[in-house]
């Protein structure tokens, strides 16, 4: 946890300055990507649980920086895409976000973290299938709890 809020601390002045959460920002950049996208696969891709999903699509939605329909064959299901506003948001803040990625890679080192990079991502391998502390080692699916996910931090 140390560690990511030292990176973090390299995002929040931009994101601060426009108004978006850090949580906002991984939404926004995961949409940027993609044309629509399933609002349970975007909380899935975005590490974040459905009842905060449910509250930042609302607030962006909001402040036009995204939409939001029903999937036509299945009403249940919503498909969020980013507004033109949520692009010119990404474009404005992606600048700096990757000068953050370059200085913290310069000052940790290149080799360093990508070490570290590979060595979180093997973490979370390991441990994403398993509920902790249970007897038998029952898989996440199986349980009622999400399991903890490392991210990488909201990037441009």
């Amino acid at each position: 946890l140390r560690g990511r809020e030292a990176v973090m601390r390299y995002f929040r002045p931009s994101l601060l300055e426009n108004g978006v959460t850090e949580q906002q920002w991984r939404v926004l950049r995961a949409l940027s990507s993609v044309e629509e996208m399933e609002v349970m696969m975007l909380a899935d891709a975005t590490y974040l649980l459905a009842p905060s999903m449910s509250r930042i699509l609302k607030d962006l939605q909001k402040r036009g920086l995204l939409t939001r329909r029903s999937d036509r064959r299945d009403l249940r299901r919503n498909l969020v895409a980013i507004s033109p506003k949520g692009n010119e948001l990404i474009n404005t803040l992606s600048p700096r976000s990757e000068a953050a990625y370059t200085e913290i890679a310069e000052r940790f080192g290149s080799g360093n973290f990508n070490q570290l990079r590979s060595l979180l991502l093997k973490l979370e391998a390991e441990l994403q299938d398993q509920v902790p502390g249970s007897a038998g080692n029952v898989p996440m699916s199986q349980s009622r709890r999400r399991s903890p996910r490392m991210a990488r931090p909201p990037q441009a």
